[in-house]
């Protein structure tokens, strides 16, 4: 693939990130690309997050890979993967602008990464390093997996504090990582916890600045992450369910899929705040000119009265009392639009028209 290299988005687990755009139009390619490079010498797990993301490139809540090319830039010789571009920058970049989501949005990017996450552990990998920074944003609001750069088969090897070389980011490292256990699909939850938190708060799940004291909170005793006091009853549980200090006996990414917090229907009151709601609100078109919400139209009506309640229309006269009217409001409105016309409504021919 023949590509032309654009400004600088950030930097990767393993290499630098710049917009991509191919210099030929073509149906299987889109005309925005991510493309991460490093150099050749160095290019062993940029290599092999290529070859994770092949065998994970049917999940659409991971970032697609495209495409590999080498190049010679600034007398260096570079490994390239070319990428899905997602234009809604980072989670991280998102809580950065509000601080803190409205639950019914963490709700559904916590359902994407669980996605994102079942199908990883379905294929024996473990993702190793679930943040903010690596959960990207599509246009359309969804959220996507990426930055595999530090992703293993589970079970290959161990990591910790002592013997191995801790490798990830310690805020959302799990407490059978630091302490030298195994890191399989259970480190991977617990990132997860980690990262609904924040959504939720704002902040960090762990409030430490000191990082060997913050392993020790992470590894010893029942400490765990506060759950944010301003979640709903079933974002408190869920998150119970993530920070589990047993990797055994904490649920599943396929188990958590059907945790209500991210399954079924949300009471759209419950979780969401006035302000929210207003900034956030979606409306259905109306079906016919009576189904505006009352909020459609700031314009204050002119008319002061209705007419009394038996007037009809014919065609020789405007308005005209009855009597005694029993004409339904569906014979009424059949009047106002046929005149003296007579059709036959009950035939087939009808044609609908949309406007």
């Amino acid at each position: 693939m023949d590509w032309v290299r654009g400004g600088k988005l950030g930097h990767g687990s393993f290499g630098t990130v710049n917009l991509a755009i191919p210099r030929s139009r073509n149906a299987q390619i889109p005309p925005l690309m991510a493309v991460k490079s490093c150099g050749v010498s160095r290019s062993d797990s940029l290599v092999n997050e290529k070859f994770i993301l092949d065998e994970l490139r049917d999940c659409p809540e991971i970032i697609r890979c495209l495409g590999e090319s080498f190049s010679y830039e600034n007398g260096e010789k570079l490994y390239n993967v070319l990428l899905e571009y997602a234009g809604g920058g980072d989670l991280a970049d998102r809580l950065k602008s509000d601080e803190r989501l409205p639950e019914f949005e963490v709700r559904q990017y916590t359902k994407d990464i669980l996605e994102g996450l079942n199908y990883i552990h379905k294929f024996g990998y473990v993702h190793c390093d679930i943040k903010p920074q690596n959960i990207l944003l599509d246009k359309n609001g969804g959220a996507k997996i990426a930055d595999f750069g530090l992703a293993k088969r589970a079970g290959r090897e161990k990591m910790g504090v002592f013997g191995c070389e801790l490798k990830g980011t310690v805020l959302y490292m799990s407490p059978e990582m630091v302490a030298s256990i195994e890191q399989g699909p259970p480190a991977d939850i617990w990132a997860l916890g980690c990262v609904v938190s924040e959504m939720v708060t704002g902040a960090p799940a762990w409030r430490c600045s000191d990082v060997a004291g913050l392993l020790m909170r992470i590894s010893g005793g029942a400490d765990v992450p506060e759950v944010p006091g301003n979640l709903s009853d079933e974002g408190k549980d869920f998150l119970e369910k993530c920070f589990d200090k047993n990797p055994s006996t904490r649920w599943t990414a396929e188990m958590l899929l059907n945790h209500p917090f991210v399954d079924g229907d949300q009471d759209f009151d419950d979780c969401v705040t006035l302000k929210d709601r207003q900034k956030y609100v979606v409306s259905t078109s109306p079906r016919c000119p009576f189904d505006f919400p009352d909020w459609a139209s700031s314009v204050t009506c002119s008319i002061t009265s209705l007419p009394p309640s038996d007037f009809t229309l014919d065609p020789d006269s405007r308005l005209r009392p009855e009597s005694n009217s029993t004409i339904s409001p569906a014979e009424r409105l059949r009047e106002l639009v046929t005149v003296d016309r007579n059709f036959d409504w009950d035939a087939d021919d009808w044609m609908t028209i949309r406007l």
